[in-house]
């Protein structure tokens, strides 16, 4: 998805809200964290269970150069 497209960029708005309309608790979860949990040293776990009972995880330690990435998104999504 090309996000300097305006009309992506729509598209993508949409799909969220409809994402955050499904799952009401997520976003809270995702604003706590980012304001919380995410420093440098702190440690994401992911898992992802299939339809079919299948698992997948992984996890990875933030570092500096994640952190750098972590703020810009922070500051292009949340207001001051």
């Amino acid at each position: 998805m090309n996000l300097q497209n305006p009309g992506a960029i729509i598209q993508m708005m949409n799909l969220w809200n409809r994402f955050q309309k499904n799952h009401p608790k997520f976003p809270m979860f995702l604003k706590a964290v980012t304001r919380n949990g995410f420093k440098e040293g702190s440690i994401i776990e992911i898992k992802v269970t299939t339809a079919e009972g299948e698992q997948f995880d992984s996890n990875l330690k933030i570092n500096a150069d994640d952190m750098e990435m972590i703020e810009q998104i922070k500051n292009m999504t949340m207001p001051s």
